[in-house]
């Protein structure tokens, strides 16, 4: 199994301590969001979890318990995101240059294969326009080249689901030119950088002419070099254009406090502090706990939840001088 930590939310900036207390607890409790009263049991032990695909804009909090992560058994990355935007658009994301430092110091602890880069997603408007988003990138990828071995883009779309968020800002949908024109600027930056891949997040648009190509931030191949082994997988049933594969998300909507407008995952922002309110680090839900009477309580299927591992990559030993001299013998 591959868990997901969380599309729906930033769990190692607001609820690292309750994850922490999930993995030693070894399971969690994950409401589905279309049947809040249904709530699955999901087993989180080193056995059965793959790998770990922490998203975030803040990994500072967690970075404490990285170690105890790493002595537990549990193999991870993070799909790290970071936006050239203002207050205007994300209203509780700390200062950018704090972020970058907590960037740098993930990778140090992680290796920077672990940690990637998300620039995500663009946003065109009076104020951040195309000339803006090229120098902010540019700028980002010349701090941060040493960090990280790849970068992600997508742009803004699911414009009808956050419509009442950003209608006061004047965001426009981009069109098809316009991505090619930010494609192409983007392409020749990072190719000032051998070590820097550039990949799209679930875009329709084929930017490979670019050298972008479709990434899956769900990467089985990523987990296969992370864990030395060959997973069977398939493709999750995401957006059409999303290459992710299969996992487990065990976020809940409507949860994160960056307040960020262009957000799909928290279209109420007032909602997610109600929200937090009711978090209790010790319990097995992420927010509030369990109603014995409403609630039914089911084991997620085995089928979902079990290792993904169909065999150990080997590693050929190297014969020692000792047995190259028994050889000839």
């Amino acid at each position: 199994m591959i868990l997901s930590v969380s599309r729906r939310t930033d769990i190692p900036a607001f609820y690292a301590e309750w994850f922490m207390n999930r993995l030693k607890a070894g399971f969690v409790y994950v409401r589905n969001p279309f049947n809040t009263y249904q709530v699955s049991e999901v087993p989180l032990t080193p056995d059965n979890v793959d790998a770990i695909v922490f998203w975030t804009k803040n990994s500072k909090p967690l970075h404490q318990y990285l170690s105890e992560i790493d002595n537990m058994g549990y193999k991870y990355y993070f799909q790290f995101t970071i936006t050239p935007y203002g207050k205007d658009m994300e209203e509780n994301i700390e200062k950018k240059e704090k972020i970058v430092e907590t960037f740098k110091t993930l990778s140090e602890k992680t290796g920077k294969e672990k940690v990637i880069l998300r620039y995500d997603p663009i946003i065109l408007n009076n104020k951040y326009t195309i000339d803006f988003h090229i120098k902010s990138f540019e700028r980002l990828c010349s701090i941060l080249s040493s960090y990280t071995k790849k970068v992600v883009i997508s742009f803004l779309d699911d414009y009808k689901k956050i419509s009442k968020n950003i209608k006061e800002h004047n965001i426009k949908e981009i069109t098809v030119d316009e991505m090619n024109i930010i494609a192409e600027n983007f392409s020749n930056i990072t190719k000032q950088y051998n070590d820097l891949t550039l990949e799209s997040c679930a875009e329709e648009i084929n930017l490979e002419n670019y050298n972008i190509n479709h990434g899956k931030c769900i990467d089985d191949e990523l987990i296969g070099k992370i864990t030395n082994s060959i997973l069977d997988v398939s493709k999750d049933n995401q957006r059409t254009a999303c290459g992710c594969v299969k996992c487990i998300d065990i976020g809940e909507y409507n949860t994160c406090l960056h307040k960020c407008l262009y957000c799909y995952a928290n279209i109420d922002k007032e909602s997610a502090f109600e929200n937090f309110k009711r978090h209790d680090k010790y319990s097995p839900l992420l927010i509030g706990n369990i109603d014995r009477i409403k609630d039914k309580i089911t084991k997620r299927n085995q089928k979902d939840t079990k290792s993904l591992k169909k065999v150990d990559k080997v590693i050929a030993k190297q014969p020692s001088v000792e047995d190259m001299l028994n050889l000839e013998k």
